[in-house]
């Protein structure tokens, strides 16, 4: 559209900037003289008209030309002159169309009348027969020209449909030229061009996000409350063995929201009723504190150093069994207190004491911080930024993990666009299912948890059904918040 508007404003800006010019047009006649029988006018129309041919490349020739530069003291030359005169003729006709531009409607009209008559004058030489006599071919002005009252060009309404016309193919030739260039990630169909690792869960773009990036300053019911609770699920698929009780939660760029999705699934998994530790090991740029108004002075890195044992440093969260471990102090560091002894004994100590470990980790293309710390945990979730991430990016990121043989559980689509066809579908609470699950939210997160062996525990959100078949259910570990102690 916008390209399209610009052709209109630019056939508009070039027809008022373009100087008007005038065509005058003159017609003439060619005749043989004859005695009038009918076979000599046969032949005499006949010959006329092999004759015109010629007569019309006659027009444009100098000999015609230069007398009319003279005769009317024009400022050019018979060069010049040529290309702004035009001469034809009908087929099977002996009619000769001359036409003459000029930026003067009198000038054009005069030029023509000139040239007219000296075409008159040229070919009556021409063909006057060297033994003397009359010519026998005869030309007469049938059309005098006449000063056009309108200018010929520009021609408005053409320019401004052909900069219509070019500005629309310039559009769709520079959208299809976006579109081949541009290998950003856009949804589920551009991601399966790099990876066929499971899309564990989409999370749509939302503004107020920003202002409000827990899922508990949300409405219940709003599709970003619903896409993790879909995640949490998604998640409890992937990890059927049950062997990944330690989730890390990275990306392959900062700003693809790994921070705000970590914190939301623990938030998620907390109201499912496990035991829950959200770990933020992003030791260059931590935001889970700020994001839950915790202080990070002690956490991580003092547990690591040895300054204080980790029963000290977890801070509950919320009203359901969520604890967090801050970052602490930034270290120098980095990636080798993450890949130490001290960070696998304190993950496995974490392991033993919750239903669930959820690290925050750093974006894997600017440090290896993750991809070290891949090496000490069951699983490894990457947070794809749609509309941001590059297909050639994402490739780095999983050849990074690939190659120290982390265990990658699958992929999240983050800032999906909300409508579109890269936009994903959530489903929404019925009246009913809203206050089922309202009064019956405890028991029913607390089943979906931990399900019996014999059936399956099934937990309506909306439209979308979460269904954990039956496995043997692992112990959760209920302490009181204020009995906790990890051995």
């Amino acid at each position: 559209m916008a390209t399209a508007l610009a052709g209109l404003l630019l056939g508009g800006v070039g027809s008022v900037l373009t100087k008007p010019t005038y065509r005058a047009e003159t017609q003439l006649f060619v005749a043989i003289q004859s005695s009038g029988s009918v076979q000599e006018l046969q032949q005499g129309n006949t010959f006329s008209q092999a004759r015109v041919q010629s007569y019309v490349k006659t027009v444009a020739s100098p000999i015609v030309l230069q007398p009319v530069i003279d005769n009317l003291g024009l400022p050019t030359t018979a060069e010049e002159l040529s290309g702004r005169v035009k001469a034809n003729t009908d087929l099977n006709t002996v009619l000769i169309n001359i036409s003459v531009e000029d930026t003067s409607p009198a000038q054009a009209a005069a030029t023509a009348q000139a040239v007219a008559d000296s075409l008159v004058k040229v070919v009556d030489t021409l063909e006057k027969p060297k033994t003397g006599g009359t010519s026998p071919v005869s030309l007469s002005i049938t059309k005098p020209a006449k000063a056009p009252s309108t200018p010929s060009a520009p021609n408005t309404r053409i320019n401004l449909l052909v900069g219509l016309v070019l500005g629309l193919a310039a559009g769709v030739g520079a959208s299809i030229l976006r579109t081949s260039l541009d290998n950003r990630i856009r949804g589920e169909a551009t991601l399966r061009r790099v990876t066929d690792l499971p899309l564990l869960g989409g999370i749509s773009f939302d503004q107020d996000a920003t202002r409000k990036p827990l899922i508990t300053q949300a409405a219940r019911q709003s599709p970003r409350s619903e896409s993790f609770r879909q995640l949490r699920t998604n998640l409890q698929f992937a990890n059927v063995s049950g062997r990944a009780n330690t989730v890390l939660v990275t990306s392959s760029l900062p700003g693809e929201g790994k921070s705000t999705t970590a914190t939301n699934l623990a938030i998620s998994l907390a109201e499912a009723g496990q035991s829950v530790c959200l770990v933020d090991a992003d030791l260059r740029r931590p935001m889970i504190n700020e994001y839950l108004g915790l202080d990070r002075s002690a956490g991580l890195t003092t547990a690591l150093v040895g300054s204080a044992d980790i029963n000290d440093l977890l801070q509950p969260w919320g009203e359901d069994n969520l604890f967090v471990l801050a970052s602490g102090q930034i270290p120098p560091n980095p990636s080798e207190l993450l890949g130490s002894d001290e960070m696998k004994q304190l993950i496995t100590r974490l392991e033993h004491a919750f239903d669930t470990v959820v690290i925050d980790a750093p974006p894997l293309l600017p440090v290896t911080d993750a991809a070290v710390l891949s090496q000490h945990v069951g699983g490894v979730v990457v947070i794809v930024g749609s509309q941001k991430l590059r297909q050639n990016d994402l490739e780095k990121s999983l050849s990074t993990l690939a190659m120290v043989g982390a265990n990658v559980l699958g992929i999240v689509l983050n800032r999906l666009p909300v409508k579109g066809p890269d936009s994903y579908a959530y489903s929404y609470y019925s009246n009913d299912e809203t206050s089922r699950l309202t009064a019956n939210h405890k028991s029913d997160v607390a089943s979906l948890g931990n399900p019996t062996p014999a059936e399956a525990q099934v937990v309506h959100f909306g439209d979308f059904e979460e269904a954990i078949m039956g496995t043997e259910p692992q112990p959760a570990h209920k302490f009181p918040r204020s009995d906790r102690e990890i051995h």
